[in-house]
Parts: structure tokens; sequence; C-alpha cells
């Protein structure tokens, strides 16, 4: 019977850190659509420089104040060296998500970021030259197929919109790659990556809000019958964007890697659906399908690189043999590092 309640426990903890995890994941979104459309604050680049402020006192907050999470001591030299870059990529990767926001639908926007898990194929195929079983390129074709027949049957199709999107994936696909590499031999969380991540960004990111974005800032707050009401909103988003971080740690460490995989692909379908009854954006039947295909396909993209590994050595594998070393690398698990804001 303890048995029984501990494994009745183990699914009840993993359900709930799952629809934590949507809630804030979802609430995110929406604050950010519902900021660029509903409070005309055209903004992503202060958007974003909120967000990561927001993310830089929260982590401070968990892992110096509360002690909530042991702090990964890092090298000062490996700080400039190895995080500074990430955290360039990071916030690229950021901006452009709340750019894409800015022109185009949650659900365009959320279906072309499910195209990430193919530019980290292709990247890592082209750029570093790394082998692919055949199993994970045929994978790879109903997420392109998706999104193909989503662009072009999309009725508020913007170009701007979609290229900040298809960009944003390539920075995701690239920020996982350098993950690998430059963060080597430390084993960062959720919370860690924000502590030391999110401070750079801000550095980054301030200079270019500031030029860009300050004097339309100061118009529209002056311009806006309730500005001090959606400053709190605006604030809020980057409240919850860090909460949205935490969330993840707790999810990553409740459910098993299948679970997430399916959980974040359900996560898009739930984010599409919500979005939909908020701002009532045009959807095709042509464009719910080519969601769906995406969305089947990325879930059938993480049921392959879940196999692959599990193979016996006798197993039947694709005859090309690899010819350099890092050939043999292991494919970089992603997963656990799209959704950090």
């Amino acid at each position: 019977m303890e048995e029984g309640r501990f494994l009745q426990w183990g699914v009840f903890r993993s359900l709930l850190a799952i629809l934590q995890w949507w809630g804030f994941n979802v609430t995110v979104i929406i604050m950010n659509k519902w900021i660029f459309q509903k409070l005309d604050f055209k903004f992503p680049l202060s958007v974003s420089c909120v967000h990561f402020i927001c993310s830089s006192i929260g982590a401070y907050l968990v892992i110096k104040v509360l002690k909530l999470k042991p702090l990964i001591a890092v090298d000062p030299e490996d700080r400039w060296k190895r995080i500074f870059p990430m955290s360039f990529v990071f916030c690229v990767n950021i901006v452009l998500g709340n750019v894409s926001l800015r022109y185009i639908p949650v659900s365009f926007m959320q279906t072309i970021k499910s195209f990430t898990p193919a530019t980290t194929v292709f990247l890592q195929w082209l750029v570093w030259r790394k082998y692919f079983d055949r199993q994970i390129w045929a994978s790879l074709v109903p997420i392109v197929g998706g999104i193909l027949l989503t662009s072009v049957t999309e009725l508020s199709f913007n170009m701007f919109g979609f290229c900040a999107a298809l960009f944003g994936c390539l920075a995701t696909s690239t920020k996982t790659i350098l993950a690998e590499s430059l963060l080597h031999g430390y084993k960062f969380d959720s919370i860690n990556t924000v502590y030391y991540m999110a401070p750079f960004a801000t550095m980054i990111l301030g200079v270019p809000a500031l030029l860009l974005e300050g004097n339309g800032v100061m118009d529209w707050f002056h311009a806006h019958p309730s500005p001090w009401a959606a400053l709190i909103i605006i604030f809020s988003s980057g409240v919850l964007a860090f909460c949205l971080n935490f969330s993840i740690f707790y999810v990553i460490h409740s459910t098993t890697a299948v679970t997430f995989n399916v959980a974040g692909n359900l996560k898009v379908a739930v984010a599409v659906l919500i979005s939909w009854l908020i701002f009532r954006n045009p959807i095709s039947g042509l464009n719910a399908v080519g969601c769906g295909i995406t969305l089947l396909g990325c879930t059938f993209y993480g049921y392959v690189r879940h196999m692959l590994p599990q193979q016996t050595p006798g197993a039947p594998r694709t005859p090309r043999t690899p010819r350099k070393k890092m050939e043999l690398l292991p494919l970089v698990n992603n997963e656990k590092l799209d959704d950090k804001v």
C-alpha cells in the first residue's frame, strides 16, 4: 500500500508540475501579446529588458537571500569567456521572440517555434559536420511540412514577424549547441542559468533599448490614459517570466524526458487555443491542420531521439560509418533549454 501511495503521489506531483509550467508559460505569452496589442506598448526591446531585470532580481533572491537553490560557482574568467557569449545569444533569442509576438498571432509564433528541432539538427550537420541517423532526418519531415502548410495558409501573415520568429528558432538552436560546448563542466539548472546570464543580457540590451525606444516609451507614457496601471502589467509579466524559469526546474525534476517532450508540445496547443479565445485571430482549417502536423512531428522527433540511444549494439543502424570524432558525439539535449526566459 505504501508503494502504491508513493506511485500515486509521484503521478500527482508530475501532473502538478506540468500544469504550473503550462500556466506560467501560457500566461507570459498571452501577457506579452496583450502588452503589444491591447496596451499599444510596441517596444519589444524594453519589454525584454524588463524581463531580464526581473529575472536577475528573482534569481538573486532565490539563490542568495532565500537560499532555495545552491549557487554553482563559476570562475571569473569563465564568466566572460563562456557565460557572456551564451548571454548574447540568450538575449537575441528572447528579443526575437518578443518582436515576432508584436507582428504575428500567438498561434503562428508558437507553431514556428516548434521548428527549433529541425534548425538544431541542420546547424549541427552544416556547421559542426555532425552525423545523424536517418530516422532523425525522417522525423523532421512532418515538422517542416507542417510549418510550410501553416505559413502558406496563415491569414495574419507578416513577413517581418515571420522572419523574427524563424531567426528566433536559429538563435535557440545556436544557444543549445553553444551550451554543450561553452558550459561543458558546469551542471547548470534553470535558476543558476538565469542568475549568471540575465545580468549580462540586461547589460547587452539596456543601451540599445534606451537609444532606439527611449523616446517612444516616454511619448507612450504621456499619451496613455492610465500609464501606471499599464506599467504594473508590464513588470508583472517580467515577474512571471522569472517564475517560468523556476517552474521549468520543477517540471524537469518531476517528469521523464518523454513526458517533458509530450507535455511541451501539448503546451503549444494550449497556448494556441487560449490565445485564439482571447484575441480571436482568424485561423483557417488548413492552418489548424498544419499546426497539428507540426506538433505531432515534434512528438515523433522526441520519441525517436529517446529510442535511438536505447538500441542494443547489434541493432541495425545506418550503414555509413562516422568519419570524424565529432560524428560520435551524442545529440544535444535541447528540450530542457528551449523555454528559458
